[in-house]
């Protein structure tokens, strides 16, 4: 039976919902304050309404307790809902982004959990020194160290229990993270063979603003479930987001590339490459073809899974990014030519190895067969880049650079989204907008050559 008392201008209904372990009665408590203009009878039913309802959902279990804090109920969440619901690299995502937000609002409890406490918390991450993933760059030579020591990349790689992708952009003067590091100085005994790189840098807008995705998304379950009334994350004003333009080559510059890459003796990485630049596919959903989802009768290539990594899971498949991100996109007669010469040298190379092999379907593997790692691919594109005295680019950049010169051509907007697998136009429009800016002008002077003309005959 519930219990009210005046409090104030309101009133406290007190539900009683057993006892725990120790003995000790659970309450749950509510408050609710009449409308002004009430009568003393109308303050009277509503009152034992409110406090009827509130019951119900006490003994139903729509109530938590009125001291579950932030932290507690992000990590019901996350075993509840986001091991189920989220992608895997979203997953890890939010999981890294926890600690940060814990620090500093997961001890207050949900039902006070006020917009100022979240504009509090997305100024302090816009500050200097929050950032948690500094990265670290070699102070000294550790290739020449490695060979005044007779070390093998893999050999250090054991030794300091990392992996030889770790090693490797080491000897090369790369940034690591900061585990990483630490445990490759503490393997050579050289506590200052690395130095933190940007150790003040801020973090991005972006990631203030994912910090908000993440946290919104846990407190619009909170609602549904109705552990809380609203969401307060809908009644706070974000940083607005920075314009980044897409980093893309040029037509002259592309051409340079495709120049660059016939001089490789690599098929592999050279078949990829320009696969990517002729279809603008994502990192992951290249490293996902099968030679099942390449149709050379129909010139067709369909687009049905994406490879990722994630440490401590390896390489695994998974969906692709969305659901219309499974498409079917036609190719050009190179793409074919060029995939049709890659198959018959993995053919070749199969029978090589004999039982060595390991048939997994691929396209792009690793040399005994298996799933390649997506960052094999991209390390082995950045240091290509270099060596051609290339224009800085990433892999992605590759599908910036389809989708800029396929406008620049008059592709209408439609199709280019299609064929990204991107949900709508919108979403295109926003990430070239420079591309389309340039169509629309050469499109105006395209009309002027046009009509010029036959003006000036009229």
């Amino acid at each position: 039976m519930p219990t009210t008392q005046k409090r104030g201008d309101g009133y406290r209904i007190t539900v009683s919902c057993g006892y725990d372990l120790t003995g000790k009665q659970i309450r749950r408590t509510t408050t609710w304050k009449p409308e002004p203009g009430m009568t003393a009878r109308q303050i009277e039913k509503e009152l034992a309404r409110q406090a009827v309802l509130f019951e119900e959902k006490c003994k139903t279990g729509q109530v938590l307790g009125g001291n579950v804090k932030l932290a507690d109920f992000a990590e019901r969440w996350f075993e509840d809902y986001g091991k189920t619901r989220l992608r895997p690299t979203t997953y890890r995502r939010y999981r890294s982004l926890l600690p940060r937000v814990n620090a500093a609002i997961g001890h207050i409890r949900l039902d006070r959990l006020q917009p100022h406490h979240l504009i509090a918390l997305y100024k302090n991450l816009q500050e200097s020194g929050i950032r948690t993933d500094v990265k670290y760059r070699p102070a000294q030579d550790v290739q020449a160290i490695m060979r005044a020591r007779s070390l093998t990349q893999d050999k250090l790689a054991k030794m300091a229990g990392v992996a030889i992708t770790v090693v490797r952009a080491a000897c090369h003067g790369k940034n690591v993270a900061e585990q990483s590091a630490r445990k490759l100085s503490t393997a050579l005994e050289l506590p200052a063979l690395f130095e933190p790189v940007d150790q003040g840098k801020t973090l991005s807008t972006e990631s203030v603003r994912y910090h908000h995705r993440m946290i919104s998304s846990i407190l619009s379950t909170a609602v549904k479930w109705q552990v809380i009334p609203s969401n307060p994350c809908e009644r706070v004003d974000l940083p607005k987001a920075e314009r980044k333009e897409a980093h893309y080559l040029d037509e002259e510059q592309a051409g340079r590339l495709l120049e660059a890459l016939d001089r490789e003796a690599d098929i592999q990485y050279r078949t990829a490459v320009q696969v990517l630049l002729y279809t603008g596919l994502r990192r992951g959903e290249l490293c996902g073809l099968e030679w099942q989802d390449v149709d050379f009768d129909q010139a067709v290539l369909h687009v049905c899974r994406s490879s990722i990594y994630l440490p401590g899971r390896g390489v695994f498949t998974d969906e692709t990014k969305t659901q219309t991100s499974v498409r079917s996109i036609k190719v050009s007669t190179d793409v074919l030519t060029l995939l049709r010469a890659f198959r018959a040298w993995q053919n070749q190379h199969r029978l090589q190895l004999g039982d060595q092999w390991h048939e997994c379907g691929r396209l792009f593997t690793t040399w005994d067969g298996q799933p390649i790692h997506p960052d094999t691919l991209s390390g082995w594109f950045h240091d290509f880049i270099q060596r051609n005295d290339l224009p800085p680019i990433t892999l992605h950049g590759l599908r910036h650079t389809n989708a800029t010169l396929l406008i620049a051509a008059g592709t209408n907007l439609q199709t280019v989204a299609k064929r990204l697998g991107h949900a709508n136009t919108t979403t295109t429009s926003k990430i070239y907008a420079h591309a389309i800016q340039s169509a629309d002008a050469a499109a105006a002077d395209t009309l002027q050559d046009i009509l010029h003309p036959v003006r000036k005959q009229a």
